[in-house]
């Protein structure tokens, strides 16, 4: 499993209703795309759920790298791109996948944290471990993963929910719509 991220931070004064039709728009295009797990058409606004930005911000679970690859190269990406710039795109190894109980994705968390020296790296995943499946078990979670960048040493939780009370620490986003064509065949528990 792989996990992939980029943001698109707007202005303070955007129309975030021209995001919401975007997605109503082209959403559905990845609803069969070969190799993704799950895609989460994420949104926060500006003074909603304590979000000091306007943002778009797509969280992937990808089954095969070969999917993600010829969504960036292939086309699907280029889109993107063309109507707002090249952002960046940040890429986790994947930790730990876990399904919950919960049925209709309308909120998503995502906590992202810094891996410190100091302690064992076994122990630190371990935790990550552990956090996602506490998250999964949690009432009303969809879904939890984390996943690691080891450019950075970051962790990353993400976690989907259908209350806008999650359990779960981390920026809320509002998810507009979740494709998810290979999410069954994403592999349950740790990945090692």
């Amino acid at each position: 499993m792989h996990a992939m991220q980029y943001e698109l931070t707007l202005p303070a004064d955007y129309d975030m209703g021209v995001i919401r039709d975007r997605v109503t728009r082209v959403g559905r295009l990845l609803d069969d795309w070969e190799g993704l797990g799950l895609k989460a058409y994420l949104l926060r606004e500006r003074g909603l759920r304590d979000s000091p930005v306007n943002q778009y911000a797509p969280f992937y679970l990808w089954n095969t790298v070969e999917g993600m690859n010829s969504f960036l190269w292939g086309g699907g990406f280029q889109r993107l791109g063309d109507d707002f710039g090249l952002p960046s795109v940040r890429q986790w190894t994947g930790l730990a996948y876990e399904e919950g109980g919960g049925s209709r994705a309308r909120y998503a968390v995502r906590h992202r944290q810094r891996v410190t020296g100091g302690g064992r790296l076994a122990d630190v995943v371990a935790d990550a471990v552990g956090k996602a499946r506490r998250l999964a078990a949690e009432d009303g979670a969809v879904l939890a993963a984390a996943a690691v960048d080891t450019s950075r040493w970051e962790l990353v939780r993400f976690s989907l929910w259908e209350h806008d009370t999650p359990k779960a620490d981390g920026d809320v986003f509002e998810v507009l719509h979740l494709s998810a064509p290979g999410r069954d065949r994403l592999p349950r528990g740790r990945q090692w």
